[in-house]
């Protein structure tokens, strides 16, 4: 018997390295949502220098921040993060949300993607167990968390994540795991031509910008990991609450209703319930109307 067929007898153990897994990816996560954005304006902010010739602001050969470089710490104060000051969601508890150095409030985004990469993990084992798919689909989950996070707090879906995830979703379908891969490919040119016009429309009509071209190459990922016949559900699902959530944040919070509202995170969250639940849900969408 091998060691995953043991682990996967034992449900207890199961979930128990699932869970503890997850957290530690959810740590990483929040190290790629605070890092790749700095790190990509670093090197956008270089490449423009040396293409206007202009001297950079620090020596060629001084260390640049990337995901593993360099070691945690805090923002406010720099001190470096220990690590027992570094254990996912615990030491946000033990702290009481405040750093240990300067006592700056650590923002709650960090124990919270750690606990929705593991639970979401520890789901996906639930509904697959341990097999290709199951591992496919928290790849998917991870990458979606990533973005999301992202994209919440800079309004950007970089291309790292999404064209890989695009990719992926094409390979993944060669075999047709969870779509034909004509599908994919129509999902994939669709997902991407869709929000284009929309945001070609609106742009004509209002002279304004509606949406990134992040959300275009997000949509066209999603359509090449489940098909093009999920994405009039992501679209409504992704749309609907999206709606529901801004008027609500203006309503109730007083935002600005000219102040843009990412639209990554609910095309994120519509995509991976897609992938889940697509059909169960289409399938009652239509027996319900017939």
């Amino acid at each position: 018997m091998s060691f995953l067929s043991e682990l996967e007898s034992v449900p207890a153990l199961l979930w128990l390295a699932t869970l503890v897994f997850g957290l530690v990816v959810g740590s990483f996560l929040n190290v790629v949502i605070y890092r790749l954005p700095l790190q990509l304006s670093s090197t956008w902010r270089r490449e423009s220098m040396d293409f206007l010739g202009i001297e950079p602001e620090m020596p060629e050969n001084s260390p640049q921040m990337n995901i593993a470089f360099p070691a945690s710490q805090c923002p406010v104060c720099h001190q470096p993060i220990s690590p027992w000051h570094n254990i996912p969601v615990f030491s946000y508890l033990f702290l009481k949300g405040k750093c240990a150095s300067c006592a700056a409030p650590i923002p709650l985004q960090y124990p919270l993607i750690e606990l929705v990469t593991a639970l979401s993990s520890c789901l996906i084992v639930y509904l697959y167990g341990l097999t290709a798919e199951a591992g496919f689909i928290i790849l998917f989950t991870w990458a979606l968390i990533a973005l999301t996070g992202i994209d919440f707090n800079e309004q950007l879906l970089p291309d790292n994540i999404t064209l890989p995830l695009l990719w992926c979703g094409l390979l993944v379908n060669l075999s047709g795991r969870f779509a034909p891969l004509p599908s994919a490919v129509i999902g994939a040119i669709a997902g991407y031509l869709s929000l284009w016009l929309v945001f070609w429309a609106f742009k004509l009509i209002t002279g304004k910008e509606g949406m990134g071209h992040g959300d275009f190459k997000l949509l066209a990922a999603l359509g090449a990991w489940m098909g093009w016949q999920q994405l009039p559900l992501i679209i409504l699902l992704s749309s609907v609450v999206g709606a529901i959530v801004g008027i609500a944040a203006i309503v109730f919070s007083g935002r600005d209703s000219q102040k843009p509202i990412p639209f990554g995170p609910y095309l994120a969250v519509a995509g991976w319930i897609a992938l889940l639940w697509g059909e169960q849900l289409t399938s009652q969408y239509l027996a319900l109307y017939n």
